[in-house]
C-alpha cells in the first residue's frame, strides 16, 4: 500500500511517498481503507519532534511510528475474532492518537477510537471532525461551562478547533468574537460572528472589553494577560499551545483564581468522547466542517506547509484514492 513515511525528525520535506506493507489487524482491530485523513497539531509537533515530550514517546533520536495521521475516515475492510461494534463495508471516522497510521491507504485500529459516520456526511467533513471538534465541545461545554447570553471570546477562530468552537457557541445564544489573521475574517464574519479582531491590527488583552469565557486555540499569550480581558468570575479555557505556556497556566491558574476569582483551566483531550453528538448536529444541519483542501496523499509535504505557515481555514484534509477511487 501507499504511505507518507518519515525516518528524521525535521520539516516537512522529511516526508516521503513509499510503499508499506499492509497492515494486518489483531483481534480487537478492525482494517480500514482509508478515503480521508486531516493534519493535526499534534501531527506537526511529532514530524518535527518538538515539544521534547513528543520525542519520548515517539524516540529520542528518530521517530519509532514513522506513519503520521490521526483523524480518518473510511471503510472497514476487516475485522478482529474479537471485535463486536463493526463488521466489513462499514464506514467509520475517529481520533487515532496514540498509534497513528492515518498518512495511509490502510491503518489498523481499535473499535472503541472509531463511530459509524453519518450516510449523508462525506469522508472528508468526517475526517475533519475528531480531534478539532472534540477539543472545542469538551473546551466550551466540559470546562467553559458556557451559558446563554455570555460574551465568548475564540483566539485563533478561523483554525480546525476554532471553526467548530463558533459553531458551537452560537447554538448557545453568545455573542461570539473571534481573534484571527485578516484573510480569515470574511470567513469569520460569514459564519455568524458579532465580532471579529485582527490580531495584528488590536490586542484583545489590551482593548477595553472583557468576556466572560475565552477559549484559546493558540495559547501564544500570557497566561496574565488573557486573565485581565475576563470579566469577573470569568473563564479562560486553552485546548493546546506551547509547553512554557501550559505550564504558566498549571502553575499560575491556581495563584489567579484565589486572588481574583477569575478561573484558569486546560483542556486535556477525551478522543472521540462526543463523536455521536458531533453526528446529531451535523444531521441536524447545525455543524458543517471547514475544509481546507482536500489536497491528495502524494500532496502531504504540501499540506503540511501551509498549516505550519497558519494560513489555512478550517481544517486541513487529505482525500485517499483508491485505484481511482475516493
Amino acid at each position: 500500500m501507499r504511505a507518507i513515511v518519515y525516518e528524521r525528525y525535521g520539516p516537512p520535506d522529511v516526508l516521503r511517498l513509499e510503499e508499506v506493507e499492509k497492515p494486518i489487524p489483531k483481534d480487537d482491530e478492525v482494517l480500514v481503507e482509508v478515503h480521508a485523513v486531516s493534519v493535526n497539531d499534534w501531527d506537526w509537533g511529532l514530524l518535527q519532534g518538538i515539544p521534547f515530550a513528543n520525542r519520548m514517546t515517539n524516540g529520542l533520536l528518530k521517530p519509532k511510528r514513522v506513519i503520521l495521521g490521526s483523524d480518518i475516515a473510511g471503510r472497514i475492510e476487516a475485522v478482529g475474532k474479537n471485535v463486536k461494534q463493526f463488521q466489513p463495508g462499514d464506514q467509520v471516522y475517529g481520533d487515532l492518537s496514540g498509534t497513528w497510521g492515518g498518512f495511509a491507504e490502510y491503518v489498523c485500529a481499535r473499535e472503541n477510537s472509531l463511530a459509524l459516520k453519518p450516510a449523508s456526511m462525506t469522508f472528508e467533513e468526517a475526517a475533519a471532525i475528531p480531534q478539532a471538534a472534540m477539543l472545542a465541545i469538551q473546551g466550551l461545554r466540559d470546562k467553559g461551562r458556557i451559558q446563554s447570553g455570555q460574551k465568548l471570546l475564540i483566539n485563533g477562530a478561523g483554525g480546525g478547533v476554532g471553526t467548530f468552537a463558533v459553531q458551537i457557541a452560537k447554538l448557545y445564544g453568545v455573542e461570539v468574537t473571534g481573534v484571527d489573521s485578516s484573510g480569515k475574517l470574511d470567513m469569520l464574519r460569514s459564519m455568524g460572528l458579532d465580532h471579529v479582531i485582527d490580531y495584528a491590527q488590536e490586542d484583545f488583552t489590551k482593548n477595553g472589553q472583557c468576556y466572560d469565557l475565552i477559549l484559546d486555540v493558540k495559547t501564544n499569550r500570557s497566561i496574565l494577560d488573557c486573565a485581565r480581558a475576563l470579566c469577573p468570575n470569568g473563564v479562560y479555557v486553552t485546548v493546546g499551545g506551547s509547553t512554557a505556556r501550559l505550564l504558566q497556566a498549571s502553575l499560575l491558574g491556581p495563584l489567579i483564581s484565589m486572588i481574583s476569582k477569575k478561573n484558569i483551566r486546560i483542556v486535556l483531550l477525551k478522543p472521540n468522547k462526543d463523536l455521536a453528538y458531533m453526528n446529531q448536529l451535523f444531521e441536524a444541519g447545525k455543524l458543517k466542517p471547514v475544509i481546507d483542501g482536500p489536497y491528495k496523499l502524494d500532496e502531504i509535504p504540501e499540506a503540511f506547509r501551509h498549516f505550519g505557515e497558519g494560513r489555512h481555514k478550517g481544517k486541513i484534509v487529505i482525500t485517499v484514492e483508491h485505484d481511482g477511487r475516493t
